[in-house]
């Protein structure tokens, strides 16, 4: 077994980073075997010299050694690159034809960006994995394999399964033994070795000197972020080479082959995962502000109705103060509670001379104290059916997005825990 030095000589790799060598020991370890291994990281990191590192170190390295790049490959015509077909199989199927996995008997396929293949396709890829068959598209014939599989990507393998875009099972077939690349910004020490090693080769292809890097420009190439990994930093060294008459690089003149650096931009998160409060889109986001509206109104017509029922201002202050403070906010306080309900009452007095005198139609006289409250049920229906609906879909997805947490869920549509069991109870969710 050769040791990690060796390889990265035979190979051409370059760094001396923990995370970077701790991968290309995984990879020599894991080479005798037969299992299968999933490369994961970054774009750009160089994942594909992973698996080439594992079939020359297995005891298949005299068999083929195949490179698939899953994600270029049309979704209509994938199985039959992968698998072959029939004459006749489909529109332009002239001739039988060999698939990979047949033409590789004995050897390695490397799949790479293995999360773009299509479902149905994953289902094929399950069967080679558990038992080496697999059948050609068109045909019912069952054929054997012999393949040692590594596949790679750069997806987050668990949101791609949550979203149902990847199968759970494949997945821990394929990541027998994961091999994870850190990606650039994570080997800061390497970054200068490799663009010294890139500048070295682009000097001798293009014949010129090669360049030559200054403190202030080291420490801005280990400082910048590099989005891209090695194959960024390769496109830098290449741009600067053909471009720069000067070979001796300073910070300033780097700076501006380097997107955005120095700037205070706000970085973007790579996740595709929604915030809690997040919603699909506008129509969702106005229907919210409507809600809200809605209860505002209705706590207004419930303090309003408080005050036609009792008709003593001191009562309905202390017993609706969390109320007042919901509907008129933090800046209401003290003296201010009574000048909210003394405007309030005074739109009672001027609005309905009298309520017992004359009832009003919106309003169902409550025969108790604790049924002084079923006016909300006149009010509900009178709402639009399309707006309930509507109500019931934001709380359905609400619910789901917090995993049945009614407090979390109140949070997210802005009300109170306590209207929230009361919609869900009055919608039978």
């Amino acid at each position: 077994m050769e040791s990690v030095q060796s390889i990265k000589q035979r190979f051409e790799l370059i760094g001396n980073d923990p995370g970077f060598n701790r991968a290309i020991e995984k990879a020599i370890q894991v080479a005798p075997t037969d299992i299968s291994v999933l490369v994961t990281g970054e774009s750009g990191v160089g994942k594909e010299s992973i698996p080439k590192i594992i079939h020359a170190q297995s005891h298949r390295k005299h068999g083929k050694y195949i490179a698939v790049n899953c994600g270029a490959i049309p979704e209509g015509t994938i199985d039959s690159e992968l698998f072959g077909h029939e004459k006749g199989a489909f529109t332009g199927a002239t001739s039988t034809r060999s698939g990979y996995f047949e033409v590789a008997d004995g050897g390695t396929i490397f799949l790479d960006e293995v999360g773009e293949l299509p479902l149905p396709t994953q289902v094929r890829l399950l069967r080679v994995l558990e038992n080496g068959e697999f059948l050609k598209v068109g045909s019912s014939t069952t054929q054997k394999t012999d393949v040692r599989i590594v596949a790679a990507t750069n997806v987050r393998m668990t949101d791609a399964i949550e979203k149902g875009k990847f199968r759970e099972d494949l997945f821990y077939r394929l990541s027998t033994v994961d091999i994870n690349l850190p990606p650039l910004r994570e080997r800061k020490g390497d970054i200068h070795l490799l663009f010294r090693k890139f500048a070295s080769d682009f000097a001798m292809k293009y014949k010129m000197p090669t360049l030559r890097l200054d403190e202030s420009a080291i420490s801005l190439l280990e400082g910048y972020r590099w989005s891209g990994n090695i194959r960024q930093l390769r496109n830098i060294a290449e741009q600067i080479s053909v471009l720069e008459k000067e070979r001796n690089i300073n910070a300033t003149v780097l700076r501006n082959y380097l997107p955005d650096a120095g700037k205070n931009l706000p970085a973007v998160i790579g996740s595709s995962k929604k915030t809690d409060s997040d919603f699909a889109n506008e129509r969702e986001i106005l229907y919210k502000v409507l809600f809200d509206m809605k209860n505002d109104l209705n706590d207004l017509k419930k303090l309003t109705n408080e005050l036609m029922v009792k008709g003593n201002i001191n009562d309905v202050q202390e017993e609706n103060k969390s109320l007042i403070k919901r509907i008129y906010g933090d800046e209401t306080k003290g003296d201010d509670y009574e000048d909210v309900i003394d405007q309030a009452y005074e739109v009672t007095q001027v609005d309905t001379p009298s309520y017992e005198a004359q009832p009003q139609p919106n309003f169902v006289e409550p025969a108790s104290q604790n049924d002084r409250y079923d006016f909300a049920q006149e009010i509900q229906e009178e709402e639009s059916l399309s707006l309930m609906d509507k109500e019931i879909e934001l709380i359905k997805k609400s619910l789901e997005r917090h995993k049945g947490k009614r407090k979390a869920a109140a949070d997210d549509l802005g009300i109170s825990e306590r209207t929230l069991y009361r919609k869900i109870k009055q919608y039978d969710l």
